[in-house]
């Protein structure tokens, strides 16, 4: 019953926040800090996991790839085909709720346990909408994100399998393209969208409604990172069955 009361809880914020919105003047100013927060300061641990990752895809494809009838260009499409479809989209969405979800629990819990949320509220301010839709429209920004991952990605694996002696440059690019589809890289941005949303409301929902002190925003964080992920594989596999099933 605790799961049902807190998606509850849950809806109503979601339908809360869109309501009596702040004046836009101010809001402007709100969503434009989120967004260098939250995008633009998790580009650089994006970039370098990215590189790395694509790196030992390529890497860990060529060596297993024992047989000699089997094509070097393997190495480039599997390196895309994990990149693109997974590895982007959603290795990068777990790395975003640990990073940005734990800070956006823990700016909001501390808001909660100084009463400055209170304080919102008393000058009647919508704080819900002041708080949480900021950080809703600055993760839709997060689909650039995934594009630079999958770009990093691919260079990565690019830069492993042939400077690395695993495959030459013109086998890796044909890889690339071999049997490429483009609705894979809509299905990607389908899914980090949907992700976006996810990582911006449900530290938000385990901010906003804790209860305690400071040593309970610490507690928040965890729950929050740990049902954001929960949630991101579970949407991941629901996503995938609709969209490529």
């Amino acid at each position: 019953m605790n799961y049902v009361s807190s998606i509850g809880s849950y809806s109503i914020m979601i339908r809360e926040v869109f309501k009596k919105p702040t004046k836009w003047p101010i809001m402007k100013s709100l969503i434009l800090k989120e967004i260098d927060e939250l995008i633009y300061g998790s580009m650089g641990i994006i970039i370098f996991i990215s590189f790395f990752i694509g790196g030992v895809v390529a890497i860990q494809t060529a060596l297993n790839i024992s047989n000699p009838l089997i094509p070097r260009n393997l190495i480039g499409f599997a390196t895309r085909q994990s990149v693109i479809l997974e590895f982007a989209p959603t290795f990068t969405s777990i790395i975003m709720a640990g990073k940005v979800g734990s800070y956006i629990t823990s700016s909001i819990g501390t808001m909660r346990v100084t009463e400055q949320i209170d304080a919102l509220e008393v000058m009647g301010v919508n704080s819900l909408n002041y708080l949480v839709f900021p950080k809703i429209i600055a993760m839709f920004f997060y689909p650039f994100v995934v594009a630079i991952a999958m770009y990093i990605g691919i260079l990565g694996g690019w830069i492993a399998g042939v400077f690395g002696g695993f495959s030459s440059s013109a086998d890796f690019v044909e890889g690339l393209q071999l049997d490429f589809t483009p609705f894979h890289v809509t299905y990607s941005f389908i899914k980090s969208v949907v992700f976006a949303f996810v990582i911006a409301t449900v530290p938000s929902y385990h901010g906003y409604y804790m209860k305690g002190g400071a040593l309970e925003v610490g507690k928040a964080s965890t729950t929050a990172f740990v049902w954001t992920s929960v949630v991101i594989i579970i949407l991941n596999y629901i996503l995938t069955q609709l969209l490529l099933g």
